[in-house]
Order: structure tokens, then C-alpha cells, then sequence
């Protein structure tokens, strides 16, 4: 069995095409809103508060039948109502354009895609058409800040890909497509996995950093053409199967979650070329036993840093020190959930949202800025399969238009 299906055991079936059954479809929206991603009433209600988008696996059991849609209230974190925006395959990883009128969804399977899903001010969806990522397990994607390029990871086949996006937010036929081939794949490793693509800080570099070949690659991203071209590359230690990379405000530093050594790595990184240095791998806090660390977050003020353990079933909170070269280790505090596989601040940072996968909930986390202490407020929200949370202001898509 490959490191790969022993953490993520749904797709084992998923991306083999395996029998699997559904979950039942919702109950279709009524109203002149009606139709595939309709929202009904309630729903459109709860989308004048904060917005919350969810995603999930479609094709599992137990796994959800589109991108779900609630609301919350940014006083409290309460999550109330929800709809379902259907005709896309599990979207377990969510972006959204940078006008805010458009949501971008992975199609996480064998033949991989990306979706793009067009957001109105009267809280409807419509699916806009989704593009092959021309790899297989896409599980990140993220928008160039210019809004004119959709990028993505293709976890399975180890690649990343490069989409155009249209005015109206649709996407084009992809302009690139990256095979990570060197270095070699890392210990257990069955060969490259492309885990996470990001644009740096200083807008001229895109970073991808991939599990399988414990690598974090240095692109610089062509905009007239959409086209990667790999500058550089880090190494980590073999074996510590780095997931997904978060910047520090200064631009100047960022940090790793590198789950298969139950580590994180905080490394230098130069805005001038783009090169990124990884420091040595420091504890998450979780002690004896299986963790595979999913993803930090780091306050807009750059003095804290949170990190989602699962298997640990826990939130690690650091203090950033030394203007953002070193984490010192403060805490860990219980999700609330079963394996946090994503986390996500409110827009005023006043809340944490956390992913339950396995137990399908969505737990959230009023945030003392001043000590940055995590204090769990409500009772955990219903989310089948919950893989991502995508929080959005007051007012829902008509607040960022």
C-alpha cells in the first residue's frame, strides 16, 4: 500500500474507479431562482450574513452531493442554513477569484478538472464548465493575484497546470502543464505528488510543492502566455512528505506542514528570486502516535501561527518570533472534529473555521488577538465529508463584487 491510500483511504477507490455509493440529492430548489446550484430561500437568507462555501467528495460514501453553501454570523460563528451548488465532482478544494464573483472548485479523480462557478449578488450559482487539469487527483488550485490565470495541483500524477480565466470568470483550455520528473521520489513514495500551488507575496513567483519528492519547485509564470518556467527548487529532509506552505506577512519567511514526518519547517524565501531555504523540521506539539500535520495559518499580523493535526484531532498554536524566522511551539487545543483537513480565518481573523473530514463537521474557534488563544464556540456544524471551508464577509458575494 502507498503512503498515498494509507492517509487519504477514499481515494483508493475514487481514483480507481471502484464502485462506490451516493449520497442521496437534496431536495431541488422552487422560485425563479430554480436550477442546478439554486439556492432555496432559507439559504439565500443565511447568504446576508458571512458565506461559508464547503467542499467535499461526491463520488464516496458519505461524501456530499456538490459544493455546500451556508451561512454564519460573524459576531458569533454560528452556521445556520444550507443549500447545495450540484453539477460539480468532488470539489474537495474551493478558491475564489479575486473580484469575488467567481468560485473555482478541483474535481478531485482520475480524469481531473477544475471548475469555475459564477456567483451573483441575489446569492444564486451557475456552473460556468470545467477543464481538464490533464492530470489525475487535482487536490489545490489557487488564482494568480492578476484574476487572468487559474493554477492547480495534480496530486496523483504529480503535476501542475495552468488555466486562462475570461472576463465572466470562465475558464479557457489549459496553457500548461508541468511533470514534477527530479529529484527522485522520497522514501515509501511511489513517485511525484503535487500537493499545493501558490503565488508568493511578491506576485513574481509561483511555488508548488510537492509531497512525493519532498520538494518545493520555483516557477516564474509567463502572464501573457500562461506558461511555467521552473527557476529553482528546495529539498527537504527525505521522508518529510511537505503538504502545504503558508507566508509570513513579511513576505520574507514561509512555513510548511509536511505531514508524512509529523513536522514543521519554517523556511527563509528572497523575493528577488525566488529561492526558498527550509530550516530543520520542529514539533507540532502531537506527541507519540500517528499525525500527518495538514495546513497553518498565520495571523495578518504576523504574531501567531496555527497548524490542523490530523489523527492528533487538534489545532497547534505558535508564537512568531524573530520577525517571522522562528515558531515557538504555545499550545494545542482538541478540534472538535475528526481529522481537520483544512482550516480557514473569518475575513476580520475574529473566527477560525476547521474541516472535519471524517467526522463530516465543520467546528469553529472565536480568536483572542490579543495572546492569539483559540476558544471553541457553538456546536459543530453537519458537513458530509468536509475537506475545505471558504469563508467570505457579511453580505455573501455582494460584499466583495
Amino acid at each position: 500500500m502507498t503512503t498515498r491510500t494509507s492517509r487519504r483511504t477514499l481515494l483508493g477507490a475514487l481514483l480507481a474507479g471502484a464502485a462506490v455509493s451516493f449520497s442521496p440529492a437534496p431536495p431541488a430548489p422552487t422560485g425563479p431562482t430554480a436550477g442546478p446550484g439554486a439556492p432555496d430561500a432559507p439559504a439565500a437568507r443565511a447568504l446576508k450574513a458571512g458565506t461559508l462555501f464547503l467542499g467535499t467528495y461526491t463520488s464516496t460514501a458519505g461524501g456530499g452531493t456538490g459544493i455546500g453553501v451556508a451561512g454564519y454570523a460573524p459576531e458569533t460563528g454560528v452556521i445556520t442554513g444550507r443549500t447545495t451548488i450540484t453539477g460539480v465532482d468532488n470539489p474537495s478544494y474551493l478558491a475564489l477569484h479575486p473580484s469575488g464573483t467567481t468560485l473555482y472548485a478541483v474535481d478531485e479523480q482520475e480524469q481531473g478538472g477544475v471548475t469555475a462557478v459564477a456567483l451573483t449578488s441575489d446569492g444564486a450559482f451557475r456552473v460556468l464548465g470545467t477543464r481538464s487539469t490533464g492530470g489525475a487527483g487535482p487536490c489545490h488550485l489557487s488564482v494568480h493575484p492578476s484574476g487572468r490565470w487559474l493554477l492547480s495541483a495534480n496530486y496523483t500524477s504529480g503535476s501542475v497546470a495552468v488555466h486562462p480565466i475570461a472576463a465572466d470568470g470562465s475558464l479557457g483550455e489549459r496553457t500548461d502543464l508541468v511533470v514534477h520528473t527530479a529529484p527522485p521520489p522520497g522514501p515509501g513514495q511511489d513517485g511525484p505528488h503535487a500537493h499545493q500551488i501558490v503565488t508568493a507575496p511578491d506576485g513574481g513567483h509561483v511555488l508548488a510543492v510537492d509531497l512525493g519528492n519532498d520538494t518545493v519547485y520555483t516557477y516564474r509564470l509567463d502572464t501573457r502566455r500562461g506558461t511555467l518556467r521552473q527557476l529553482s527548487y528546495a529539498a527537504l529532509r527525505p521522508g518529510a512528505g511537505p503538504r502545504h506552505l503558508t507566508f509570513h506577512p513579511s513576505g520574507r519567511f514561509a512555513y510548511l506542514a509536511c505531514e508524512v514526518d509529523n513536522t514543521v519547517v519554517v523556511c527563509r524565501y528572497d523575493p528577488a528570486t525566488g529561492a526558498v531555504t527550509p530550516g530543520a523540521g520542529q514539533s507540532t506539539g502531537t506527541g507519540p502516535g500517528t499525525n500527518y500535520p495538514a495546513q497553518l495559518l498565520v495571523t495578518d499580523d504576523g504574531r501567531f501561527a496555527y497548524l490542523a493535526n490530523r489523527g492528533h484531532n487538534s489545532l497547534t498554536r505558535y508564537a512568531v518570533e524573530e520577525g517571522g524566522a522562528a515558531l515557538r511551539l504555545i499550545d494545542t487545543v482538541p478540534v472538535g472534529g475528526d481529522f481537520p483537513r483544512q482550516i480557514a480565518f473569518s475575513p476580520d481573523e475574529a473566527l477560525l473555521f476547521a474541516a472535519n473530514q471524517r467526522s463530516g463537521t465543520v467546528t469553529v474557534f472565536d480568536v483572542d488577538r490579543a495572546d492569539g488563544g483559540l476558544r471553541r464556540t457553538g456546536t459543530p456544524f453537519a458537513a458530509p465529508m468536509a475537506a475545505c471551508v471558504l469563508p467570505l464577509p457579511p453580505s455573501g458575494p455582494a460584499a466583495v463584487r
